[in-house]
């Protein structure tokens, strides 16, 4: 997968960083750097693309997911992931992903099919990637920003998403913003606050 890696300090995590649709790797490098700029980054490119717009899986329609393709391409994150440990000496079990939109959402479908493949994730208005999923039991800690006004995620996509994970243990916090579908600064510095907490 296309994408660049930036070496931090050993010692903290490393930011597996998912952009939005007709993004790049290079797209959410200054959140990365606000969210903590220590940290060791691996910014992915999507491989699909819609319209000339890189993507992480392909869509039937606006929130409709091609569920088929969700699961290749998720699998195929996940070894990229393990592969990229490999490749650039870094602690496999010490990624947090740091995604939005549609990088959100392949972020939280690792959630769902896998139990290791995040130490924890920060979600900028997602939604719930399967419906169908059975998730695996984890203790994974899980920032989730919505957008109470969003046009695109439903607020009811965020706290489906919460409660999914929750009841299988992950440790879930959902904040809420009202600027629809944009990632604002605000929840950029909320995920922030709560990675000091957590992570830091």
């Amino acid at each position: 997968m296309q994408h660049l890696f930036k070496q931090g300090n050993d010692k903290k995590p490393v930011f597996l960083l998912l952009h939005g649709t007709g993004g790049d790797e290079n797209s959410l490098l200054a959140l990365a750097e606000i969210v903590d700029p220590e940290a060791s980054v691996l910014s992915v490119r999507g491989n699909v693309l819609e319209n000339g717009m890189p993507r992480f899986f392909r869509r039937v329609a606006d929130g409709v997911f091609d569920m088929e393709d969700l699961a290749a391409r998720t699998k195929e994150l996940y070894e990229f992931l393990d592969d990229a440990a490999k490749e650039y000496n870094f602690n496999r079990d010490n990624i947090i992903a740091i995604g939005y939109s549609n990088g959100a959402n392949i972020a939280a479908n690792l959630l769902y099919d896998y139990n290791d493949a995040l130490k924890g994730a920060i979600l900028h208005h997602p939604m719930v990637p399967n419906r169908d999923a059975q998730i695996p039991q984890q203790d994974t800690k899980v920032f989730i920003a919505a957008g109470s006004n969003d046009p695109m995620c439903s607020p009811q996509e965020a706290t489906d998403l919460q409660a999914m994970l929750s009841q299988q243990g992950a440790i879930v916090t959902l904040e809420w913003e009202q600027n629809g579908h944009q990632l604002t600064m605000n929840e950029v510095q909320k995920a922030k606050t709560w990675y000091e907490q957590n992570f830091a």
